[in-house]
């Protein structure tokens, strides 16, 4: 049987223009499907029995209605994935969505929808304003109920996956690392393509480039983005997704602790971001010469990267020190 597929087709120039990304607003839709059909998603069983009490009814009745059970949802849930998204400029981000893709996506979501939900969509399609303020304000309490608590560790876990497959670009080429993104991702010499459950489609990327997108809670398998002004992305299920990963920050802490000792283990845990030695001890209450000392280990044992940038050195974590942080986790 034939099977419907998304191929990305890149030029040479754009196989340099891959990269990866971060997407919180990708995170919620799929939490929001998980509380719809969580048959679908058994890995995360243990998230779900955690934030069941705690669901906001309101929030996710809306969103619910809009993002449906499977299948396409719409794009203005999801900016383009980047390395280090700040989640509460997404629900600005959904209040200042303008007019025309508002209802292009809603109108994409009436077709797929019968009945009693079909005209509710058709209602927030004729009032874009009232939906813009009505969509952000829902998506910032379900994201507080239902994905800050673990966002720190679902955002380490992400970290960790990039950073494999980075390593996997550089070890083995872009076709081994992509052939191993997802069973339904492949790599055909000049193309990405993901196969899908309900259309085809070849999309030129050439100028464009493509991001590749891990997902923590989105573990049923790949998903696409092909309309501007999004970049085309492929979104697919991170490494290390297990039935326990929600459990508290705590314990990656207390796991990284004892392998490199507390104070280390604040500061790989704390480099996402890349600090001088000054910011480093004043966030962690070290003194400078101590924090130099143990940003010294971190980096000789291959962790923690150090660079110049002007007069300062900055410190950040490396690809191994990712991994490290999200396994731990």
């Amino acid at each position: 049987m034939d099977r419907n597929f998304v191929e990305f087709r890149l030029a040479v120039d754009d196989v340099g223009a891959i990269r990866f990304g971060v997407s919180p607003g990708h995170e919620l839709c799929h939490a929001i499907r998980i509380l719809q059909r969580p048959g679908d998603y058994p890995l995360q069983w243990g998230w779900l029995r955690a934030v069941q009490g705690r669901v906001p009814r309101e929030a996710f009745a809306l969103l619910a209605s809009v993002i449906g059970e499977q299948g396409y949802f719409p794009d203005f849930f999801t900016a383009t994935p980047r390395w280090d998204p700040d989640p509460e400029d997404e629900a600005a981000r959904l209040g200042a969505v303008p007019d025309a893709a508002l209802r292009v996506d809603l109108g994409k979501m009436i077709d797929r929808s019968t009945g009693e939900r079909r005209a509710a969509i058709e209602r927030l399609r004729d009032d874009p304003a009232g939906t813009r303020l009505r969509l952000s304000t829902a998506w910032a309490d379900a994201w507080d109920a239902l994905v800050a608590p673990y966002w720190t560790q679902i955002e380490r876990m992400l970290h960790a996956d990039i950073a494999v497959r980075a390593r996997r670009i550089a070890v083995g080429g872009l076709g081994a690392a992509v052939g191993g993104l997802h069973r339904r991702v492949s790599w055909r010499g000049d193309a990405v393509r993901v196969e899908l459950r309900a259309f085809t489609k070849v999309l030129d990327c050439r100028g464009s480039g493509l991001v590749l997108a891990p997902s923590v809670l989105g573990s049923a398998g790949p998903f696409v983005l092909t309309n501007p002004p999004v970049e085309p992305t492929v979104f697919y299920p991170a490494q290390g997704v297990g039935a326990d990963w929600h459990r508290r920050t705590v314990d990656a802490e207390r796991a990284i602790a004892a392998l490199v000792g507390p104070a280390r283990a604040g500061i790989l845990l704390t480099a996402h971001q890349a600090r001088t030695t000054g910011e480093v001890a004043a966030d962690l209450g070290l003194a400078i010469s101590t924090a130099s000392h143990h940003l010294a280990v971190l980096r000789e044992a291959g962790l923690v990267d150090s660079r110049r940038d002007g007069r300062a050195v900055r410190h950040v974590r490396t690809p191994l020190g990712e991994a490290v942080v999200g396994g731990a986790g």
